[in-house]
């Protein structure tokens, strides 16, 4: 790549956005598209290798099983934890899909912030794989004592699960909180600046457990143990669990009301800028390195205003991967500072090492 700005210009359907997802694979270990590995694999195939070269010549190695789950190689060695590949290929994607961030579903919410939280420790990706697990094994135990399957011992086996569920419940609500404290004043002043000083923007953290007293572990961790042990007969009666990060939500308030009912489409746009943005800001910040910045068809999405907007403020300081439709788009100076790539000649010509 010659240029900061790789511009990968081709018609829909060609693999634009697949480059961009493997990227993102790479660098955080996450798809933005695909929620299990079975979906990022050709159907024909049983595996697929996402490879690149970073840093002066690290090499960076995904495999991605149907059967096995995952291999993660650095420099060619098979690692442990698959972990220990996140760190040199630190990236922020935006793509068309969290343009709904605002108005979706809470769940969007908190997939984006905890893209968030693990830029800033990824260790976090591991507590989210422990509570994930331990919730499906709850709810599991649940459906066997409905079915009688096993009756034996239950309030034993679920305060075991409550002092597993409170500690991890803790230590993501924790991280969660902290990340967006540092994350609001600095999306605050670009939705500041993005609206021309017309609107102001508060982040509310609105946790899925009640949390008493301050943001200290132990208290924490017990007040959520006494909040899963009354919730039980509810839990028995409706099949889920009502207390904890999976109940979590994330409000955004511009001008003193919620963003997600009363913001037109095109303050919600620009939000969402705010909160890309504020995220890159962060990550450089705290990493004294600006990370990767993935562009995915964002800018069809936007209107000239916001294009302009995102593309002055994005500079040049950032090195982009950017997919468009065309090239219209990225007049002026951002198109001549730019490496252009077709798309289809990159189908038929994938790009090596």
């Amino acid at each position: 790549m010659s240029e900061r700005r790789l511009l990968i210009v081709g018609p829909n359907g060609v693999g634009k956005s697949n480059l961009l997802e493997a990227v993102e694979l790479l660098g955080s270990l996450r798809s933005h598209r695909a929620s299990n590995d079975q979906d990022l694999i050709n159907w024909e195939q049983d595996t697929a290798f996402i490879r690149a070269i970073v840093n002066e010549g690290e090499s960076l190695e995904l495999e991605l099983r149907r059967k096995g789950g995952r291999q993660a190689r650095r420099n060619e060695k098979l690692l442990s934890r698959q972990l220990d590949l996140v760190g040199p290929l630190r990236c922020v994607g935006f793509s068309a899909l969290d343009l709904v961030l605002v108005r979706g579903e809470p769940a969007l919410r908190r997939n984006w912030l905890d893209k968030v939280v693990q830029q800033l420790e990824p260790i976090y990706c591991d507590l989210i794989s422990r509570y994930s697990k331990l919730l499906r094994q709850r709810s599991q135990l649940w459906r066997q004592w409905r079915n009688e399957v096993l009756t034996k011992n239950r309030d034993g086996v679920l305060d075991a699960f409550d002092i597993q569920m409170a500690l991890v419940s803790t230590r993501i609500h924790r991280r969660r909180s902290r990340a967006l404290r540092l994350l609001e004043p600095i999306a605050a002043t670009w939705q500041a600046r993005l609206s021309k000083g017309k609107e102001v923007l508060q982040i509310s953290y609105l946790p899925g457990s009640t949390l008493d007293g301050q943001e200290e572990e132990k208290s924490w961790r017990l007040s959520i143990e006494k909040q899963l042990m009354l919730q039980r007969d509810d839990e028995e009666r409706l099949g889920s669990c009502k207390v904890g990060p999976h109940r979590d939500e994330i409000e955004f308030v511009l001008n003193g009301v919620p963003a997600r009912r009363f913001a037109s489409a095109g303050q919600q746009r620009t939000l969402v800028l705010a909160l890309k943005l504020a995220e890159l800001e962060l990550v450089t910040q705290l990493h004294g390195e600006a990370p990767l910045l993935l562009l995915d068809d964002v800018l069809a999405e936007l209107d000239p205003n916001r294009q302009l907007l995102l593309l002055e403020a994005v500079g040049e300081k950032h090195q982009c991967l950017v997919s468009a439709t065309h090239l219209q788009a990225f007049e002026g100076d951002w198109q001549k500072s730019s490496q252009v790539i077709d798309a289809e000649f990159l189908k038929e010509n994938p790009i090596v090492g």
